[in-house]
């Protein structure tokens, strides 16, 4: 839900649908102490209803292109990007840039990549290992072994493709996350 009253309109009819089942539960004589949900696309309608006193929005710190095609609300906050895919360019040419992050770099469910910091280079097509970059009509062309910044289209089945994450401050390293349930099948 890509609008803010169409985000708040469904926590609204959720919360509703939640506090009467919550209270058919405890009728029933079942404690239900706690309610538990939210995303970080709507954690503040979920905190703002009473109803769930536990919250569990999980995008908000890195977030995605799918997360930053939603219109913001004055009441909304839109969390900065900081999860990215660094991929090289391997060739260019006709206009195009190929880079070395394909299908198996990101998760597609939501969209196509962004590339951070410049419309006009558009991911337009992937390949296993490859993605196609579009370059702009007049734009310079990025170079072969150029470093370019993806941003997923969906964050969370992404991290699932990598065994740690690097994190940055600036031209930093400041710690390498292990993805622990990378692999995991038991």
């Amino acid at each position: 839900m890509r609008a803010p009253n169409e985000r708040h309109d469904a926590i609204a009819l959720a919360a509703a649908l939640t506090r009467e089942t919550r209270n058919l539960i405890e009728d029933a004589g079942v404690a239900c102490s706690i309610v538990t949900g939210a995303g970080t696309g709507t954690w503040h309608h979920e905190m703002a209803s009473g109803v769930w006193n536990e919250l569990q929005p999980g995008s908000y710190p890195f977030m995605d292109a799918d997360y930053g095609r939603n219109t913001f609300g004055p009441a909304d906050i839109a969390f900065e990007q900081s999860l990215f895919v660094l991929a090289g360019v391997m060739s260019v040419g006709d206009g195009r840039a190929i880079v070395d992050a394909g299908l198996k770099a990101f998760a597609f469910d939501s969209g196509l990549p962004l590339v951070h910091g410049n419309s006009d280079l558009v991911y337009t097509k992937a390949s296993d290992e490859h993605g196609v970059l579009e370059i702009g009509a007049g734009y310079q062309s990025p170079k072969r072994n150029d470093r370019v910044w993806l941003i997923p289209g969906h964050c969370d089945p992404t991290f699932n493709l990598y065994d740690w994450v690097v994190g940055c401050r600036g031209d930093r390293v400041e710690t390498v996350w292990s993805i622990a349930a990378r692999g995991a099948l038991g």
